[in-house]
């Protein structure tokens, strides 16, 4: 079956627009003007009038945690809780509507105590009793490195104020030596693990839940981190499953695996970067070496200025950290490291100098996050061409603490994505979603103007930063597409790529940057079918 899409501006590179895409058997075989497309199209070729609409290829989104973003959209949902008091009555409300069997442990996603109007606190184990005692309730802050458990969770997860906490975790204690409730890093999956065992359809659904939501937001290819020691064959299997049928969303796995025991498991069974075919592969190891910057967990290499207390939290010594890259790159694995303080990045950075060779980075080791650096820490990317997989949508809520965490000259250098792309580092976008929502204009909005989703502040946040909406939208399109190995067939829309696109309701390339937010998508196509329609 051939399509037609005509009379659309469809975005080729800079500078260079065409009118119409013929297609084939879900890959793109002509771009040019409408008659030059329509001559090419054989009887019976299907037509899609885009109404004059802008056409870009499909958002990837570098790095999110996409059976997160579904169960999150199945739990208790508390992004953008505006204080204690609604957080209380979302939750209330959520086991008013589902009444879950007595014991049901529930858990919910999404609140960040700086967005609270009543109480600038993290939540407490009492804030949840007084939701419920009957339920263990398990609520996991925006960011994913804390979680505030009940009073029945913890007894559930058998920890009292003797436990010890594992190595990389901690919990948080008041005054009187007590449990607050407030779990950090490592320690989360302590209580994470009481909840009940995912049955491979249920898994299968909250996939497809996430999946309907990428399509909404024009996502058509994710780079996914849900593949952990504990149930990564379950997961795997419903990936499979899924894709088998009828796949809405290409998915890159970034595969998490934190001891080499486990990591030599998953290679044991045989799986290795570039694993799987085009709608479901085998990505990087994926690792973590530090927390938050909301969570002051991010690690740095001087203390926080507002907390001179900490540096953070280290969740691999550097050490652990060799060990793991060590035994990726023996076995020609692609490494993908989740680090935020310019501590963690100086530790990636230093472990990957081990690995790579005369400045070559063939595995195409990468840094997820990189949010504070300073310039020749941002300078270091280029010494072994490592790529930074960045979430411009971080500046939303990170430009309300940053200064107060790290300081006015260290956040000036800070979330430098403008800087990494004049270097010639390769640089993606994503989202991290569920810790931000998947929206891909909201993440070009940040990344364009540098301000937060209400226009502020004015002029931007350390507007030098900025990128201009070409290299935005290449950074979401064609460096994604470089994360996973894929540029010749992904993130452009040329003769010989997938026909994954996005019909867009505004020209993005020609408004003014403060007007993006008012962009829809419009229609979302995967694999030469359409996905997702608005009109």
């Amino acid at each position: 079956m051939m399509t037609a899409i005509v009379n659309g501006k469809v975005y080729v590179e800079r500078g260079n627009f065409a009118q119409a895409l013929l297609i084939e058997d879900g890959i793109i075989r002509l771009v040019g003007t409408n008659e030059e497309v329509l001559a090419a199209a054989p009887a019976g070729t299907q037509q899609y009038d885009a109404q004059g609409h802008t056409i870009v290829p499909g958002f990837n989104d570098s790095h999110q945690h996409l059976a997160m973003v579904g169960s999150m959209l199945e739990d208790i949902q508390l992004l953008g809780a505006s204080s204690i008091r609604e957080v209380k009555r979302i939750a209330r409300e959520y086991i008013a509507k589902r009444q879950p069997a007595p014991g049901t442990v529930l858990h919910g996603m999404g609140w960040n105590q700086d967005y609270f109007t009543d109480e600038h606190r993290l939540l407490t184990r009492q804030d949840l009793d007084d939701i419920s005692t009957e339920y263990p309730i398990i609520l996991e802050r925006a960011c994913g490195h804390i979680l505030t458990a009940n009073t029945a969770a913890l007894e559930r997860a058998g920890i009292t104020p003797q436990t010890q906490p594992v190595e990389g975790g901690a919990f948080d204690f008041d005054e009187n030596g007590e449990l607050t409730g407030v779990i950090r890093e490592n320690a989360c999956q302590q209580v994470l693990s009481i909840r009940a065992a995912r049955t491979q359809e249920s898994i299968q659904q909250t996939l497809r839940t996430a999946m309907a939501h990428a399509a909404e937001c024009g996502v058509t290819s994710v780079q996914t981190m849900d593949l952990r020691p504990a149930d990564w064959r379950e997961t795997l299997e419903a990936y499979n499953a899924i894709q088998a049928e009828n796949p809405t969303l290409r998915v890159y796995h970034q595969c998490n695996f934190m001891t080499p025991e486990s990591f030599q498991e998953f290679l044991d069974a045989g799986h290795r970067t570039g694993e799987g075919n085009a709608f479901n592969k085998i990505g990087p190891l994926k690792l973590f070496v530090d927390g938050s910057l909301g969570a002051r967990t991010a690690l740095m290499r001087q203390p926080y200025q507002d907390d001179p207390s900490t540096t953070g939290i280290a969740t691999l010594t550097p050490e652990q950290l060799d060990t793991l890259v060590g035994m990726a790159a023996d076995n020609n694995c692609q490494v993908a490291i989740h680090a935020i303080g310019d501590g963690a990045i100086e530790r990636v950075l230093d472990s990957y100098d081990k690995v790579c060779k005369d400045g070559q980075n063939p595995l195409r080791l990468a840094v997820i996050h990189c949010q504070i650096t300073d310039l020749p820490l941002v300078e270091r990317f280029k010494k072994n061409d490592i790529l930074a997989q960045v979430q411009p949508i971080f500046l939303h809520y990170d430009m309300t603490v940053v200064e107060d965490r790290v300081g006015k000259e260290l956040s000036s250098t800070s979330y430098a994505f403008h800087t990494m792309q004049k270097l010639g580092i390769h640089t993606s976008f994503g989202t991290d979603s569920p810790v931000e929502d998947m929206n891909a204009i909201d993440n070009l909005y940040c990344a364009v103007t540098r301000k937060n989703l209400h226009g502020q502040p004015e002029g931007g946040f350390y507007p030098q930063e900025c990128v201009d909406i070409y290299d935005a939208v290449d950074a979401y399109t064609a460096e994604s597409a470089y994360c996973s190995f894929e540029e010749q067939v992904k993130g452009r829309l040329k003769p010989g790529y997938y026909a994954d696109l996005v019909i867009l309701s505004e020209d993005i390339f020609t408004m003014p940057a403060d007007d993006l937010r008012k962009t829809q998508v419009l229609a979302t196509m995967v694999d030469g079918r359409f996905v997702y329609q608005r009109f």
